[in-house]
């Protein structure tokens, strides 16, 4: 009889531990679109007692990469569609902001916390424009970062007032037209007698965005270096080129005070992924901080054909887009398999889409330009000429893994990535990411998050079906049936584990905290 009210107090202590708090869906139907749900009462995790159709087993103590946000690329397009709208409704302007960039925790908002900045023009612009358009300007004497239209800088600082930990990754698509063989920005290559002064006009990009109160958390020599078309700004770049590049303007950002800002290299497609960057470390590794890849050649798992060479180096996914008139539930499930998730399980620290706004056609883009042809290309959300805005299945996509990993306090951390698994009779139907994110105060409970894909949506033909899930996570066990799409949620627990009802760490741990 002792024997087992010890087990029932044993049970009802674990039972007590942990519980999960919230949930966010989006389903195939559309019935739930980036929807909060709070379960009452919270779903608790109790005894291990069998498993469901799949059964998720989080292992934190396997710990990977932090993953520091998803979003897109703000172009000279995307800013002016922005700034068209705060002109025609300006309420209207700033509840999108909000949606598409806000933080804050457990707001109903994405919290796109990436932004890839083009520097000077890019196929989404109304021109062809450098920053120093002066030919034979080697000292710079013309460089203007004012060319910048003014609008992206509004937007931005609006964007800024909203989400103030914003990370700038800046990027140009082309060096001035001067400083190449072909003598434009649209194709063509760079000089090679002019790769120290590049860095310099690389250097000078950084400082005149800093002047302007954005601070580069990354740059990059060149966006797509293998590609040159001569309808839009592009470049081609040698990996030894780019080495030589990186090497000298690491030196130039060092000594000018922006030794915290990274270098990226590479920032083309996977199907390269054993070539360019790995040449690109063996060359200048001291240089560069990590490489960035693209959707539109090769498959995600190419980034470990990298990252398993040079695993000191960062990992980061910054474009991918999709076009207008593709079905919207496959695109989602591709997104996550292959971006949300399967990016990041495969150690990128972020996840991005291409433009973030632009209209219903895929517009404005750069007279002339051959790039997003057909139907256009699909920003993360289209802005309408009357003053309202619908988002795309590319911001249901990252908005579900966003709300995964953003900071649980002001100043905390964003998430890092954790080890998971799928076992069970359906384990092929569930895709899944798991992450915790810390706490500003370490005596608070941390939180754990997972992001699901139930995929199981054409067995003998369309089908879709809800997938019964045990989650189990320190010994303990929850339940929770995953409808087909995609559900984010929480729980929290202590940085360990308890013993008989937390006895051994409750001082350690302190008062539970959410």
């Amino acid at each position: 009889m002792q024997q087992f009210a010890i087990i029932l107090i044993l049970a009802s202590c674990v039972s007590a531990q942990y519980a999960i708090w919230d949930t966010w869906s989006t389903t195939w139907e559309r019935s739930n679109l980036f929807t909060s749900f709070k379960p009452n009462p919270p779903i608790s995790f109790g005894p291990v007692s069998g498993t469901g159709q799949a059964d998720i087993r989080i292992d934190d103590t396997s710990t990977f990469q932090s993953v520091w946000g998803f979003g897109g690329s703000l172009t000279d397009s995307s800013a002016l569609t922005l700034n068209n709208l705060k002109s025609r409704n300006s309420a209207s302007y700033r509840s999108l902001l909000n949606y598409l960039f806000n933080p804050t925790d457990d707001m109903n908002a994405a919290g796109f916390s990436y932004m890839r900045i083009p520097l000077g023009a890019s196929d989404f612009s109304a021109s062809a424009y450098s920053y120093d358009d002066t030919p034979g300007d080697t000292s710079f004497n013309n460089f203007d970062i004012n060319r910048t239209p003014s609008y992206v800088f509004s937007v931005l600082n609006d964007i800024k007032a909203v989400n103030n930990i914003m990370r700038f990754h800046f990027i140009p698509w082309s060096p001035p037209g001067w400083m190449k063989d072909s003598g434009t920005m649209k194709g063509g290559a760079l000089k090679p007698e002019l790769i120290d002064e590049y860095a310099t006009y690389l250097l000078k990009c950084v400082q005149g965005w800093n002047s302007k109160g954005f601070r580069a958390y990354a740059v990059s020599a060149q966006n797509e270096p293998l590609n040159s078309n001569p309808t839009y700004p592009t470049s081609k770049l040698t990996a030894a080129q780019e080495a030589q590049i990186g090497l000298r303007l690491r030196s130039l950002l060092n000594s000018n005070g922006f030794s915290d800002t990274k270098i990226v290299g590479y920032d083309h497609n996977w199907s390269n992924a054993g070539g360019y960057p790995v040449q690109l470390m063996q060359d200048a590794g001291s240089a560069f901080d990590g490489v960035s890849f693209h959707c539109y050649a090769g498959n995600v798992s190419q980034q470990d054909t990298f990252h398993s060479q040079f695993r000191d180096k960062q990992i980061y996914f910054t474009e991918c887009s999709g076009t207008f008139g593709s079905d919207w539930w496959s695109d989602i499930k591709w997104y996550m398999d292959n971006i949300a998730i399967g990016s990041i399980e495969r150690s990128s620290h972020t996840g991005l889409m291409w433009n973030i706004a632009l209209d219903g056609s895929g517009n404005p883009k750069l007279p002339g330009t051959s790039s997003c042809g057909g139907p256009g290309c699909r920003p993360l959300v289209t802005v309408n000429s009357d003053g309202t805005w619908s988002v795309n299945q590319e911001f249901y996509a990252l908005a579900q893994a966003s709300k995964a990993i953003l900071p649980r306090d002001v100043g905390g951390p964003f998430g890092k990535r954790i080890g998971v698994s799928v076992g069970g009779e359906l384990n092929w139907a569930l895709r899944v990411s798991a992450f915790v994110t810390g706490r500003v105060d370490s005596s608070e409970w941390q939180r754990y998050s997972i992001v699901v894909l139930n995929w199981d949506d054409s067995v003998g033909g369309w089908n879709p079906q809800p997938v019964r899930a045990t989650i189990e996570f320190r010994g303990t066990q929850a339940s929770y049936t995953f409808p087909v799409g995609v559900t984010t949620l929480w729980w929290y627990a202590p940085s360990t584990s308890f013993d008989v009802c937390g006895s051994s760490n409750t001082e350690e741990q302190g008062p539970m905290v959410f």
